[in-house]
């Protein structure tokens, strides 16, 4: 009560200050004032300055939503020109001038004519003025002043989001943040507490709670309390209440829903303690024996397990993995099992999270379980002691001597007996043989080493109870190296002397092959042979590598006297037993220069082969073959291009009279008309091309001129049909675009003077009638005359 009477007194006495300033400054005029026109009245008191103003207003203030019926007043606009008179007029002007705001011209009362809204413009910016109203003068300049309007609580507070999305981690600590929640309201801030706004939770307790006056929500329950696991979403309403949360403030409400996310808060767990499986024991190593499900009430990641085994008689001969969309544990075969070695396996297999939270880990954290798996007996096939065999024999090795042998026997506890072959699809030369009882592998034909150094053949070993259970091995047969080939020559040794050289000059090295690969390696001996070595002209010397050099016993040669020399040289190998040939060595003797380089031979050329080898031969005997099919060839395309005519007897010629009277008519110019096609109809009919017309002009209306042929009958009149054809070519606009004349040597078929040959005649001496001649027409007049005349005027 003391504070209200405080508040009371000042207020009253700030309004005598603002009264008696007024009246010191404008003697009668009063005005509404605000804080900012005290404060410069202030000052200018201080200044002891005094400012004469003809305007006794500079702000006013209206609150806004006003309900009246009635205009709402503002202020009144009063100047110092006035002095009730009535020749003042008061004039406005600027926002909302004439359909908002209103002045009575008179006096200067200004008024509100509707509803104003703070939220929709919180000020207007007027300009007033005053003019006499007989001569329109101005008497005070336009001056500008401001309507403020007054915020009163009609604006609820509204939220930046109508739902809220927001989550948190299980098993949080009472307080965790969660999300912060803002809303406005458009009330003035600056004005009493229309805006002040306060936060509150209407639903959600008591899981969660509201900051009031920041909107932040955090939980408000402990971990225990917060398990995804019971429950994961939550439904939270937050209520915003202006004038700082008192009574008749307005109330705005927002949804959030917040969610519970996982943490690795569970262990996984099998579903059983004892899982049971089979397998046959003819399963590959891979293959799946069976899948142990563990269940987890986390989800996504914390929810990926982790399968081991970690005990147990089977831990070589099982492995586990963990199937990444099922996150089962798959058991598979790691080794070949064996039903007679080991009939059932156990296994301890243990389950954990791929990923664990150190705040939940525990020692129950992983889950044990036992596997049982029991083998399955499967017949098998027979099994050799051996994944495959590696046997030796010579290869002078005599028909039947034994290889070698293979072993196999049946794992089953039947222990069938077991039969060998030989799979000939490894041995089409039939060259072993087994014996089907023991697996003894024999020889059935001789053998080569420098032929064929090594034989591998398979061997199938098969059960006498059950054909169909058989298994295959290979079998490797190396044979081993006698000595059975003598050395030679490496090459064909060939090389010259010169006529003057000198005593023990080397001319040729020699070297040696041998088809044999002898253990310890080659050892070559060379010789010059018995028969060559009496009075021998060159000599051998063998220089202890394999190699040996051709010398000269004597200085001078003569290729007059002996122009080819054949030099035998015996080779020898070093092994048991020892092989040898004897080589020939060709020497020709030639002209030679100083630094003793070949000149000049005799006539036998001295060629490095003693002739063309077969490729060469072939090679040419090919081309040839080539060259004579492009002559046939070009000789045959030749033949076609001639025509074949249409008269065959030389002594059916005609002569061609051809006349072209156009410009050019293409290739078509030059087809003449022929006789024999007139003479031959037929066969002009088959070569003719039916319906050919012009290449450069298409048919318009194909119906018009349908393509067709026309053949001259074989007793028909010539005349005729060539009257047909030329009327048809002047009718056809396709016809090719020239005249052609053909004069053909041939009168037809109705000529009145028959046949004028005097093979017809009759040899008799009678006088004959010749008058008959004048009847034949003009052409025949001159014969006429000739022949009609009398004998008297002819002697």
């Amino acid at each position: 009560m003391r504070k209200m009477r405080t508040i009371f007194m000042g207020i009253v006495w700030l309004c005598l200050c603002l009264t008696l300033d007024t009246l010191f400054l404008n003697g009668r005029r009063t005005h509404t004032v605000d804080e900012e026109e005290i404060e410069a009245a202030i000052r200018e008191k201080k200044l002891l300055k005094r400012v004469r103003r003809g305007w006794m207003w500079n702000q006013f203030f209206l609150q806004e939503e006003y309900t009246g019926t009635d205009r709402q007043y503002i202020g009144k606009l009063q100047s110092d020109q006035d002095h009730g008179s009535g020749l003042v007029k008061y004039v406005l002007s600027g926002d909302g001038a004439g359909s908002i705001f209103v002045i009575d011209e008179n006096n200067g009362d200004l008024h509100a004519t509707r509803r104003l809204d703070r939220e929709e413009k919180a000020f207007y910016i007027l300009r007033a003025t005053v003019v006499n109203k007989r001569t329109g003068q101005k008497l005070e300049p336009e001056t500008e002043f401001t309507i403020k309007l007054h915020d009163i609580n009609d604006n609820e507070p509204q939220f930046s989001k109508e739902v809220y999305t927001a989550s948190v981690p299980e098993r949080s600590d009472i307080g965790t943040s969660v999300i912060q929640v803002t809303a406005t309201d458009a009330d003035d801030s600056m004005y009493g507490n229309s805006a002040k706004l306060v936060y509150s939770i209407s639903q959600g307790h008591p899981y969660f709670s509201v900051e009031p006056n920041t909107g932040v929500i955090r939980t408000a329950l402990g971990p225990g309390d917060m398990d995804r696991e019971q429950r994961e979403h939550y439904q939270v309403v937050i209520e915003a209440k202006d004038m700082a949360g008192q009574r008749g403030g307005l109330t705005g409400s927002t949804v959030v829903n917040i969610t519970l996310t996982d943490v690795n808060d569970n262990p996984p767990r099998f579903s059983q303690s004892i899982y049971q499986f089979r397998v046959p024991e003819s399963s590959k190593s891979g293959t799946t024996v069976g899948r142990i499900q563990a269940t987890d009430r986390d989800i996504g990641k914390n929810a990926e397990m982790d399968f081991t085994i970690i005990s147990g008689d089977g831990m070589d001969m099982f492995d586990i993995s963990t199937d990444k969309a099922t996150q089962e544990g798959v058991i598979t075969v790691s080794k070949p099992l064996d039903y007679e070695k080991k009939p059932s396996y156990t296994v301890e297999i243990q389950v954990q999270n791929t990923q664990e939270d150190p705040r939940f880990m525990s020692s129950g954290s992983k889950d044990m379980a036992t596997v049982r798996i029991a083998v399955e007996d499967v017949d098998e096939p027979p099994l050799f002691d051996k994944a495959s065999y590696l046997m030796e024999v010579k290869e002078d090795a005599a028909v039947g001597t034994a290889v070698g042998s293979v072993s196999a026997m049946d794992p089953d506890r039947a222990r069938s007996n077991v039969r060998y072959s030989i799979d000939r699809r490894t041995d089409m030369d039939h060259l072993f043989s087994i014996y089907p009882g023991n697996g003894s592998v024999l020889l059935l034909k001789s053998l080569d080493r420098e032929e064929t150094a090594w034989h591998n053949i398979s061997v199938v070993a098969t059960e006498f109870n059950n054909p169909r259970q058989s298994s295959h091995v290979t079998v490797y047969i190396r044979l081993v190296d006698i000595n059975d080939n003598a050395p030679t020559f490496a090459t064909v040794y060939e090389t010259f002397v010169c006529e003057k050289t000198k005593a023990g000059q080397r001319i040729q090295t020699v070297s040696a092959v041998d088809a044999d690969e002898p253990s310890s390696g080659h050892k070559f001996f060379f010789s010059l042979a018995p028969e060559g070595a009496h009075r021998s002209n060159f000599s051998v010397r063998d220089n202890g590598d394999n190699t040996a050099g051709i010398l000269t016993r004597r200085a001078t040669y003569s290729r007059f006297h002996q122009s080819v020399y054949l030099v035998p040289v015996v080779i020898t190998d070093g092994d048991y037993p020892m092989q040898s040939s004897t080589g020939t060595l060709t020497v020709r003797v030639c002209k030679c220069d100083r630094e003793g380089n070949m000149e000049l031979c005799n006539s036998e050329a001295l060629s490095s082969s003693p002739g063309l080898s077969t490729g060469a031969l072939i090679a040419i005997l090919l081309c040839a073959v080539i060259l004579l099919m492009i002559v046939v060839l070009f000789t045959a395309l030749k033949r076609q291009r001639k025509q074949e005519p249409l008269i065959i007897s030389k002594e059916d010629v005609r002569d061609n009279v051809v006349s072209y009277n156009d410009e050019g008519g293409g290739e078509e110019d030059t087809q003449a008309f022929d006789i024999g096609a007139l003479r031959h109809p037929d066969a002009a009919a088959a070569l003719e091309e039916c319906g050919k017309q012009r290449r450069d002009i298409i048919p318009t209306d194909t119906l018009l001129y349908p393509p067709h042929c026309h053949l001259a009958p074989d007793n028909g009149d010539v005349h005729e049909f060539i009257s047909q054809r030329v009327m048809e070519n002047d009718c056809n606009p396709t016809a090719p675009p020239y005249d052609s004349l053909a004069t053909y040597a041939y009168e037809g078929a109705g000529s009145v003077a028959e046949s004028l040959s005097s093979l017809g005649t009759a040899s008799s001496e009678a006088e004959q009638d010749y008058n008959y001649l004048s009847d034949w027409g003009p052409r025949f007049r001159k014969l006429a005359d000739l022949y009609g005349a009398e004998d008297s005027d002819f002697s």
